[in-house]
């Protein structure tokens, strides 16, 4: 109720500094269990059962210092990172764009993190708590050895992650989004699932949305033959639809309401392309329950959304949440497992 007061002030601040000041009062708020969730809305992955199909995508807890806290306002699930390895500054600013007139953002932050270190004993000191925290990992951007550095996040953090996600199509580190083709992702994987070893950790792969035909049935071959559990359709974008903003043409990727479109033609490609015999997460442009249906009946598992907290507010999660209970009644649908791919 008060995030449309406060975010014209919100809106003067430079975005990382707000990003920071909304990270600074999530600390302060009391830790305690996750609220219920309507047990219809429980979807179960890799053998993890999600209370509600409405989670916080990575990017926004970059170094796992608030996810009990995003839990609490009505999330589903929180994923933390992109974490690699060694600590890294990320690009140069400004690298971080309010498209404010597109509802959209614009970032080439480069996987700035504090390293696995200092996130890897924040994770410990939780463990053991209720709730759902992923861990996305990343490779170094100077790394001489991007496959290795994946391999040594799979086993460092595994054991504390609810579920890992590889995320090799940021567009902002050179080269990453390489490793999503042919021989290199099937290599990629081979090193990952040795790393997790016997532990029963789920893994899961996010992808570009900016792949030709070709490449999404490449991808779908490898990810089929693998013990993968999930594709995350989608990161950011380096396409330009018609925005209105000044700052249209910054570099990066794009991320918010003009990203929606391409996002959910990207899932409805990847649930063609395998036949939907795997699960698929949606994100990208998700800013209401309408859209989280959307992608839901459309071969979606569960949604992810940080972009849109932006413009929207901090309990958007729960009122996403909330509004997918009232559609799956008005829809005849006893739970959201039932609606998933409905209309694919």
């Amino acid at each position: 109720m008060l995030f449309p007061l406060a975010r014209p002030l919100l809106f003067t601040l430079d975005p990382e500094r707000a990003h920071r000041l909304s990270l600074t009062g999530l600390k302060r708020l009391p830790t305690g269990r996750p609220p219920r969730h309507d047990p219809a809305l429980g979807v179960t992955i890799g053998g993890v059962t999600f209370p509600s199909p409405v989670g916080v995508a990575p990017g926004y807890d970059k170094d796992a210092e608030v996810p009990d806290a995003l839990l609490g306002l009505g999330f589903g699930f929180v994923e933390v990172g992109t974490i690699t390895p060694l600590p890294q500054a990320g690009n140069p600013r400004p690298r971080l764009f309010r498209l404010a007139e597109d509802r959209a953002v614009i970032n080439r932050m480069g996987f700035n993190n504090g390293g696995a270190e200092a996130a890897h004993r924040r994770l410990r000191k939780r463990a053991g708590r209720p709730g759902i925290v992923g861990i996305n990992i990343g490779a170094n951007k100077d790394s001489d050895d991007r496959i290795a550095d994946y391999a040594l996040m799979t086993e460092l953090m595994a054991p504390l992650a609810s579920y890992l996600t590889i995320n090799i199509s940021s567009p902002n580190t050179p080269g990453l989004r390489d490793l999503q083709t042919g021989d290199a992702l099937k290599h990629l994987l081979d090193g990952l699932f040795e790393a997790r070893g016997e532990r029963a950790t789920p893994i899961f792969l996010k992808l570009a949305p900016d792949l030709e035909p070709n490449e999404i049935d490449a991808i779908a071959k490898v990810a089929l033959d693998s013990p993968l559990a999930a594709l995350i359709i989608s990161n950011t974008t380096l396409a330009r639809p018609d925005l209105k903003s000044s700052y249209a043409d910054e570099t990066g990727g794009l991320s918010g309401a003009p990203l929606a479109p391409l996002a959910l033609q990207r899932l409805k490609d990847f649930r063609k392309a395998t036949g939907g015999q795997i699960p698929l997460i949606a994100a990208g442009g998700i800013d209401s329950a309408d859209a989280a249906w959307e992608r839901i009946v459309a071969g979606a598992s569960l949604v992810q959304l940080y972009s849109a907290m932006v413009y929207h507010g901090p309990m958007l999660g729960r009122r996403i949440a909330k509004g997918l209970s009232q559609r799956l009644r008005a829809e005849g649908f006893a739970s959201i497992e039932d609606a998933i791919g409905s209309q694919a």
